[in-house]
């Protein structure tokens, strides 16, 4: 539930917090960690679960995938901090899985069961029992039973019930999960099957259990804010908004200089750049040489194109993504520094982890997980005075429309049309990995030749991710509010568009 705070979004925030507070004082980290279960969840008493000491061994699973270490196997004996030595560094890479099912705090929700609830009046029609094919239903003591041996979940009772008494209950997580990576084990607890999963983190977002918890970076960033190397900020667009109604765009430079980092660049000057690739990309490659061209900046959406369209691979844009190509600016600008992203998306995290972008993103971080250092550091954005206010001033409005569904596409349209204005460029876009997939299988029957195809993971896009605080809609009309300012100098639209396939290559070797 975005924008309110829950029992899951408190104990996630406490744990953020408290590891971050753990990485900026140092001391004894094994002790420290040790102690934190008993800190968060203080106390005789259980305030979320049946036994404090299943929300003490909830947390403790937690705090361990918030240093970047693996969940332990509870089948034998190992300490919390069991591995910490491992974590205790300025550099560390996300080790897959980045989603994992913490077994223990599954709640074994039910999977595609029609049930009766107490609202059935027992009317004199049943037409519950009249439209069922198997003959599922009956009348117990004038109340509908559904027989779950004969049931075959079609939904048909549920439908028909006048008083809404009959449920189609699915388990959240894998309800979310939109290429069917979610199962369960010989215990009825949730399983990712790693074969399948995009780490899009939307089933983290709607487990009402916290039991789907993701692995963080928040030590190790602050570590090496802690070292002499100069760190440095990419800011995703789907920032606005996203840190509390105080933390205003012109606040955040000084907000996230008070955490250690030197300076923000938003990632939005990066999209800029990935507008003119994906752009002349389509003119040379759409209908040449491919029927339909596929956006590349969400790694969930491209990977899935990968696992379940694979002939279609070659279709996806070879644009180096925002973050990439910000990150490369900024090392330009600064030899020798850090990058850490900062956004809405699990996913991210791993694209980071590649060899291939290793050496230009060094940290990818939620909006999630830096709330948690702000909490730690004490930086009440409210606070920050008019002197140190600064503009976040690196954009276009296409650009930072890259957060939200539609606003891919629709930014490289425009481009086309001021590269070639004669050229008629027709556009279809899906958000969430289920309409995702429909979107591929209609393309795949020919329905979108010609076409250029955005794909997000996250309903509504970025402002939806698994990383997000805010709900949706408010994100998007706050990032649609937020006004164009001018691109880099050197690289604004106008100029890169004017390039050769040749100086666009060396651009991106360069950036």
């Amino acid at each position: 539930m975005r924008g309110m705070e829950t029992g899951k979004t408190r104990i996630r925030h406490q744990v953020f917090t408290e590891i971050a507070r753990m990485a900026y004082e140092g001391g004894d980290y094994t002790k420290t960690l040790e102690d934190l279960p008993y800190k968060i969840i203080p106390g005789e008493i259980a305030s979320y679960r049946d036994s404090i000491f299943l929300e003490r061994a909830v947390v403790g699973e937690r705090l361990r995938l918030a240093m970047g270490m693996p969940l332990r196997k509870f089948s034998e004996y190992s300490e919390l901090s069991e591995g910490i030595e491992e974590s205790v560094m300025a550099e560390k890479y996300y080790e897959p899985p980045l989603i994992n099912v913490i077994k223990f705090a599954c709640n074994k929700c039910p999977d595609k069961l029609v049930t009766v609830t107490s609202c059935c009046q027992g009317c004199l029609e049943h037409p519950c029992m009249e439209i069922c094919p198997r003959g599922a239903v009956s009348r117990e003591q004038g109340k509908a039973v559904i027989d779950q041996n004969k049931c075959v979940k079609c939904g048909k009772c549920a439908s028909e019930c006048k008083f809404g008494a009959i449920v189609f209950q699915k388990r959240p997580c894998r309800q979310a999960c939109g290429v069917g990576a979610i199962g369960k084990d010989e215990l009825g607890r949730a399983e990712i099957n790693a074969s399948k999963c995009t780490s899009c983190g939307q089933c983290l977002v709607n487990c009402p259990f916290g039991a789907i918890s993701d692995k963080s970076q928040i030590f190790q960033t602050i570590m090496a804010i802690k070292s002499d190397v100069p760190i440095y900020v990419a800011l995703a667009p789907s920032f606005v908004g996203q840190f509390g109604p105080d933390a205003k765009p012109e606040k955040m430079k000084a907000a996230f200089k008070r955490l250690g980092f030197d300076d923000v660049y938003e990632v939005a000057a990066g999209a800029d750049l990935s507008v003119i690739e994906e752009a002349n990309e389509f003119l040379a490659e759409v209908p040449k040489n491919h029927s339909f061209m596929v956006t590349s900046c969400c790694p969930s959406w491209s990977t899935m194109v990968k696992k379940m369209f694979p002939e279609f691979a070659d279709h996806i844009s070879i644009a180096l993504t925002p973050m990439v190509l910000t990150a490369r600016m900024i090392k330009k600008m600064h030899p020798g520094c850090r990058v850490v992203f900062v956004g809405p998306c699990d996913s991210k995290k791993l694209e980071a982890s590649r060899r291939s972008v290793r050496s230009d993103v060094d940290f990818v971080l939620t909006f999630e997980e830096v709330l948690g250092m702000f909490a730690a550091k004490g930086v009440d954005k409210e606070l920050i005075p008019e002197s140190e206010t600064e503009p976040l001033d690196w954009a276009s409005s296409d650009g930072r429309s890259f957060a939200y569904s539609g606003g891919v596409a629709q930014a490289v349209a425009n481009a086309i049309h001021e590269i070639d204005p004669s050229r008629e460029v027709k556009i279809a876009h899906a958000d969430g990995l289920e309409e995702c997939r429909k979107l591929l299988t209609m393309a795949k029957a020919g329905k979108y030749d010609g076409y250029l195809l955005e794909g997000m993971a996250c309903p509504g896009g970025c402002i939806a991710g698994a990383g997000t605080l805010q709900p949706i809609e408010k994100s998007r009309k706050e990032v649609q509010g937020l006004q164009p300012v001018r691109l880099l100098p050197a690289l604004g639209r106008h100029a890169v568009q004017r390039l050769s396939a040749a100086d666009q290559g060396k651009l991106n070797a360069e950036y």
